[in-house]
């Protein structure tokens, strides 16, 4: 198992964000948290990629007991964030955002002048990742130029900088159209079997478009895991969706 939640919990005072929940997912899955808003999907995030430490509980990565690691210290293990809400420079080009990630991978710090040669291996794979992303021939464009769904798209490109082995990706496509979710969708399909995929996401045709398995949380607690058909087809699931925005979308067939 690539990640292990073991009876993690959150407590703010009196508030219980997240409760005793235990959760197994497989190196190479393709597994979607989601649950109606208020479930707890961010914290768990936030204890899984290291920003919170649990009340209670232990979080495993790659059989590692990381519950007491900072978050720098996760990052370097091999997880990756992204976040919901932009974190790109804006006033930098696509490569120079993406450069970031690949020189801490690469051991190159920012203040370091790399040999000519070692620099033009860094923008390589800075090019090598954008055009992963979807991102061909944006390299050299500032990120506040970009649309807001390559912005999106970039933060991907940004997050496999460090090579992770775990990617966390929070509700990437917020915010997107039609058009621009479809296209973010294929980038994520195409990503290798190597890389696991854990996403939050309010879009249910991406979830259910890209995952293997589905995790639902409600009010902290887990409620269900399975397949997609299988999440459809869960009584407890219906009732917690039960009036929600998602509700319709929960119960279309892919």
């Amino acid at each position: 198992m690539i990640l292990e939640l073991d009876g993690v919990t959150r407590a703010f005072g009196s508030l219980r964000a997240v409760e005793d929940v235990s959760l197994r997912i497989a190196e190479g899955a393709r597994h979607a948290l989601i649950g109606p808003n208020g479930a707890g999907k961010s914290t768990l995030f936030n204890l899984i990629g290291g920003s919170l430490r649990p009340t209670k509980g232990r979080v495993l990565f790659a059989g590692r007991d990381v519950t007491r690691l900072p978050e720098w210290r996760r990052a370097r293990l091999g997880i990756a964030r992204t976040f919901q809400h932009s974190s790109v420079l804006l006033s930098c080009t696509a490569a120079e955002n993406v450069l970031i990630g690949v020189q801490r991978e690469a051991g190159v710090a920012a203040r370091m002048l790399p040999t000519p040669r070692r620099r033009r291996e860094l923008l390589d794979r800075c090019e090598s990742l954008l055009e992963t992303v979807g991102l061909s021939g944006r390299a050299h464009v500032p990120a506040g130029a970009l649309s807001h769904g390559e912005r999106r798209q970039l933060q991907v490109a940004m997050a496999l900088g460090n090579r992770p082995r775990l990617l966390l990706l929070d509700e990437p496509a917020a915010g997107m159209s039609p058009a621009e979710t479809a296209r973010l969708l294929t980038v994520l399909k195409d990503l290798p079997r190597d890389i696991t995929v854990l996403l939050i996401e309010h879009d249910l045709d991406v979830v259910f478009g890209l995952a293997d398995t589905v995790t639902v949380l409600h009010l902290g607690r887990h409620l269900a895991t399975g397949t997609p058909a299988e999440i459809r087809a869960d009584p407890a699931v219906q009732s917690a969706y039960l009036g929600t925005a998602e509700m319709g979308e929960l119960f279309v067939e892919a």
